[in-house]
Formats: C-alpha cells, sequence, structure tokens
C-alpha cells in the first residue's frame, strides 16, 4: 500500500503506464463538478468511480480486498480513516465475488490513516482496507477510485 498526495504521483510513474494514466487522470480531471458515477480511462483495464457519501463509524464495517484490481483512493473533499492491514491468513467473511471482484474481512485493521483532500492511498491485491471511516463525527466526502487491472 501506498499513502501520499497527488503533488507526489511523479514518484510511482514506475509501477507502469497504467499508473501512469491513472494519476494523469486525476491529475488533469475537475472532480469538484463531476457527478458521481464511473468514468473510462484505458477501457476495462484503468476506470474511475466517482462517489460522495457521509463517513462512518468503524465498528459498523468490515475490511475488503480485491484480486483483479488495484484501487487509487483519491479524496477530492473531506477526510477521512481508512482502516488497513496485509492479507496473509485471514479467512473471507464474505466470500470472493469474481463478477464485483470484492471480498470482507471481519478483522478489525492493524492500524488506520487519516486521508485529506488531495491525498490518495493505493491498494493493492495484498491490501485490506476499511474506507469511508468517520474521524469525529459523520462528514461528507468526495472520493475517487480508480481500478487498474492487476495484470
Amino acid at each position: 500500500m501506498i499513502i501520499d498526495t497527488l503533488e507526489q504521483a511523479h514518484l510511482y510513474t514506475g509501477l507502469g503506464e497504467r499508473f501512469v494514466k491513472a494519476f494523469a487522470y486525476l491529475q488533469q480531471t475537475d472532480f469538484t463538478t463531476l457527478p458521481k458515477g464511473k468514468y473510462a480511462i484505458d477501457g476495462d483495464t484503468v476506470f474511475a468511480m466517482v462517489n460522495e457519501y457521509d463517513t462512518v463509524l468503524a465498528e459498523t464495517e468490515q475490511m475488503e480486498a480485491h484480486r483483479a484490481h488495484i484501487d487509487v483512493q483519491y479524496i477530492v473533499q473531506g477526510e477521512e480513516y481508512i482502516g488497513h492491514d496485509f492479507l496473509t491468513t485471514q479467512t473471507p467473511s464474505q466470500a470472493y465475488d469474481t463478477a464485483t471482484d470484492f471480498m470482507l474481512f471481519a478483522e478489525k485493521p492493524a492500524f488506520f490513516s487519516v486521508l485529506k483532500k488531495g491525498m490518495f492511498a493505493v491498494f493493492f491485491p495484498t491490501d485490506l482496507h476499511m474506507p469511508n471511516i468517520q474521524i469525529e463525527s459523520p462528514a461528507a466526502v468526495k472520493k475517487v477510485v480508480i481500478k487498474i487491472k492487476a495484470n
């Protein structure tokens, strides 16, 4: 996993052309006026999902993981906690669904980080993550999640 600011995205271009496209999209798009929805960047290998929501309590959530995609989660407005852990020997509480590339884990995160406006987090298939968590009270967040095909 990686946590950084969009200003430092150039440090991660060595991860491959798909990351270059993802970070270019984040840097060149005005998300303040872009409505919620799914947006193609490079076919089904790189695409963005724009979402708006209120943060929630960690106690009501579970960690998630993906096999087919890498997440780049970028905060456009607001801030949230995001829980993390490494995927090792945990057993999913909700089995992997190939159609949604999604599984859940009941274990609590090993640690939390704060993501604020202008920051991003990258979660690889070996990373568990619990996004959308409130810091002190529920707060409005606008986030872009770019999905990068892992293979």
